[in-house]
């Protein structure tokens, strides 16, 4: 669990990177050292990310995928069906959703 201070600490600097603003390389690593180990610091990660990434979504659905935090924060992690295999792509999901 998170102290206080920790966890103001982590979302100063997740605002931070979701504006696009200076973020020091120590300032990542301490972020990732959370985000490794605590889920709820992984998702503001990948939240902070998705919206530094789409920070101008004027698509209705991009603002709608945004707001229910639904996209990747990878931008090299889109499916195409015609040369990806979908079970490959799923590889990293947890286990229950994988192929059955």
């Amino acid at each position: 669990m998170l102290s206080t201070a920790t966890r103001l600490r982590i979302q100063k600097i997740l605002t931070r990177l979701s504006n696009g603003e200076l973020v020091t390389l120590q300032e990542r690593v301490y972020i990732n050292k959370f985000a490794s180990r605590d889920q709820t610091v992984s998702n503001w990660l990948k939240r902070a990310i998705r919206i530094q990434q789409n920070f101008e979504a004027n698509n209705p659905i991009d603002k709608l995928i945004n707001e229910l935090d639904l996209g990747s924060s990878d931008p090299e992690s889109s499916f195409n069906p015609d040369q990806d295999d979908l079970g490959d792509w799923f590889t990293g999901a947890p286990s229950w959703l994988g192929r059955s």
